[in-house]
């Protein structure tokens, strides 16, 4: 899963070790260069002042000659005391890293997350914590230039990925039966069959369910939730086409309070934000129904769309958290990178694949885990 997005983020680790290794390198060689020509100057200086000290005295330099000259030489040298700093702290097991070394490799890492359909505000938020994390400070050798880059990495991901996390469990088993989950997001995207594997998913940990199909607009939309329904031993509650979806919905509420179910799983009709009658119908379930948890599914493979249409649903019936669906096919893990922080609505669960039982619990630390781990 999002093996692209890897291959980038692996790459970069390596350019950004290696240029800084290489500084840290050039730095005591040139330390080392000037050490020699220093031992040499005052080799011959003392030749000088056994031939005669007086002439010697008498061409020697004023010391604000000498000063200037220094200035000089320091100019010319462009950094040569920052030089200098670096090779002793690499002669002492560390290295220390500086703007110019970070330059070409965050310039690599930023093209890499852009074309990896990674958001431009976070593809910026990520570079900056990772100059954040790397510069100024002298690090230890006794942790390699890799990891440090490794860490410095890991850390902009995370805080990028993990916006607004929760422990879903938690919040159902905390929550007064029933809890009522409605999901919403655009036609075509796995809705529907999202909701058959968190049925799936919450029968695992024990909470049955009642399946509630809300999308009265489609035709063929009471068939396709049956199906599910039907292999998956859930009772459903449906209405005929053209019905009100808050209705439908708020009929699955009282058959689960009636039957002791513990959740509500309420289908939608797929939707644009533009789409004002869909909207209305969104506004009214909210209104009458008043669900515990409102899901935004989308495919993790629309990249960027994905994140445009969160932001929009959300502005438009305000979403508690995300369902990206096809996250095994997408190697590039844009929207997975992206839309927590763009809609400070997190990420709850990806699709991996065509089973009930492919739905797995996002958690963003195995993630950043997985994409910087290593090979």
């Amino acid at each position: 899963m999002f093996d692209g997005l890897k291959d980038k983020l692996s790459s970069f680790r390596e350019d950004a070790a290696e240029e800084v290794e290489e500084k840290a390198t050039e730095a005591e060689a040139d330390a080392d260069a000037s050490d020699a020509a220093a031992d040499a100057e005052a080799s011959a200086g003392a030749r000088a002042n056994s031939t005669g000290s007086a002439t010697a005295d008498a061409d020697a330099p004023s010391d604000a000659e000498a000063a200037e000259s220094t200035d000089e030489e320091s100019d010319e040298g462009g950094s040569s005391a920052s030089r200098f700093q670096r090779a002793a702290a690499f002669a002492t097991g560390k290295v220390i890293i500086e703007e110019e070394d970070l330059e070409e490799p965050l310039r690599n890492l930023e093209m890499a997350l852009l074309g990896s359909d990674v958001e431009m505000s976070v593809a910026e938020e990520i570079l900056d914590t990772v100059r954040e994390r790397m510069l100024g400070e002298s690090r230890a050798q006794i942790e390699t230039t890799d990891q440090l880059v490794t860490e410095a990495l890991h850390d902009a991901l995370l805080e990028v990925i993990a916006v607004g996390q929760f422990d879903f469990e938690e919040r159902i088993a905390a929550a007064e039966k029933p809890v009522t989950i409605v999901f919403t997001g655009v036609n075509g995207v796995g809705k529907t069959t999202t909701i058959a594997k968190l049925s799936e998913w919450l029968e695992a940990r024990g909470y049955s369910s009642v399946l509630a199909n809300g999308d009265t607009y489609r035709a063929g939309a009471n068939e396709q939730i049956r199906e599910h329904a039907e292999a998956l031993d859930r009772k459903l509650i449906a209405h005929d086409k053209g019905g009100d979806p808050a209705a439908v919905i708020y009929d699955g509420v009282e058959y689960a309070e009636a039957n002791d179910a513990d959740v509500v799983l309420g289908d939608t009709a797929g939707r644009l934000h533009t789409s004002n009658d869909l909207m209305a119908q969104l506004e009214k379930i909210d209104r009458v129904v008043d669900p515990d948890l409102t899901l935004f599914v989308d495919e993790s493979v629309a990249g960027q769309d994905a994140v445009r249409r969160a932001t929009e649903f959300d502005d438009a019936a305000e979403i508690d958290g995300v369902v990206l669906s096809k996250a095994d096919a997408d190697a590039s893990g844009g929207a997975a990178i992206s839309i927590a922080y763009v809609t400070g609505k997190p990420v709850l669960f990806l699709g991996t694949g065509q089973g009930y039982d492919d739905l797995d619990r996002f958690d963003p630390e195995e993630l950043v885990d997985d994409l910087v781990g290593g090979e």
